[in-house]
C-alpha cells in the first residue's frame, strides 16, 4: 500500500497541478500522510529549476500550517487522535517517556524532526499534546522546514540531477548529523 501511494505521489510531479498537490502533501505528511512531501518536491524541480524556490516556499508554507494542525490533534483530540497517529508511527511510547520534560526541549525537538528524516509529524501532535508554546513550535517548524526544502531547492537548482541520489539517500543523514555536533556543541558551551 506505501509503494503504490509513492508511486502516486511521484506521478502527480509529472502533472499540472503539481504545485497545489506539493502543497496538499506537504500539509498532510506534517500531521498524518506518511510520504515527505520531498518525493514531489524533488521531480518538480528538476522538471522546473527556474521556479525552485517558489516550489520550495510552498513546501514550507503548507508543511508548517499542517504542523499546526498536527499541533492542535495533540493538544485538542490526543486521547482520540493524537495517540493513534503515534501509535501507527510505532512512537506511542515517546510520550510516556519524554512528556513531562519534552517543553524543556521542545524547540530543539520541532527542529530536529523539521530537518532530519524523524516523522515531523509525531513532533506536531507531541508539540501539542505537551502544550509547548504554540509560538516556540511555529518559529522553530519555520526554521527547520525551510532548512530543509530551501537546502534541498538550492542543491537541486544549482547541481541538478546529478545531486538528486545524494538528496534521496544521504542528505537525513547529514541534517540528523548537523543537529547531532549542533546540539552537542550546545551543551559543551554550556558545560563550561
Amino acid at each position: 500500500m506505501i509503494q503504490r501511494l509513492y508511486d502516486r505521489t511521484v506521478s502527480l510531479a509529472r502533472s499540472r497541478n503539481a504545485l497545489p498537490a506539493l502543497a496538499v502533501v506537504a500539509f498532510a505528511e506534517s500531521s498524518v500522510f506518511p510520504i515527505p512531501p520531498d518525493v514531489l518536491m524533488i521531480p518538480m524541480i528538476l522538471a522546473a529549476p527556474h521556479r525552485a524556490f517558489i516550489i520550495a516556499s510552498a513546501c514550507l508554507a503548507a508543511s508548517v500550517a499542517g504542523g499546526i494542525v498536527g499541533y492542535c490533534i495533540g493538544y485538542w483530540l490526543f486521547e482520540s487522535v493524537g495517540h493513534a497517529i503515534l501509535e501507527l508511527y510505532g512512537k506511542d511510547g515517546l510520550f510516556e517517556r519524554f512528556g513531562q520534560s519534552y517543553n524543556e526541549w521542545g524547540a530543539w525537538a520541532v527542529l530536529f524532526a523539521g530537518i532530519t528524516p524523524f516523522p515531523y509529524k509525531v513532533i506536531t501532535v507531541l508539540s501539542g499534546a505537551t502544550g509547548l508554546d504554540m509560538s516556540v513550535f511555529i518559529v522553530s517548524s519555520i526554521i527547520a522546514r525551510g532548512l530543509r526544502f530551501f537546502i534541498v531547492a538550492t542543491l537541486l537548482w544549482k547541481f541538478g540531477l546529478p545531486i538528486r541520489g545524494f538528496i534521496e539517500r544521504r542528505l537525513g543523514l547529514v541534517f540528523t548529523l548537523f543537529i547531532l555536533l549542533l546540539l552537542g556543541g550546545i551543551l559543551l558551551a554550556g558545560m563550561s
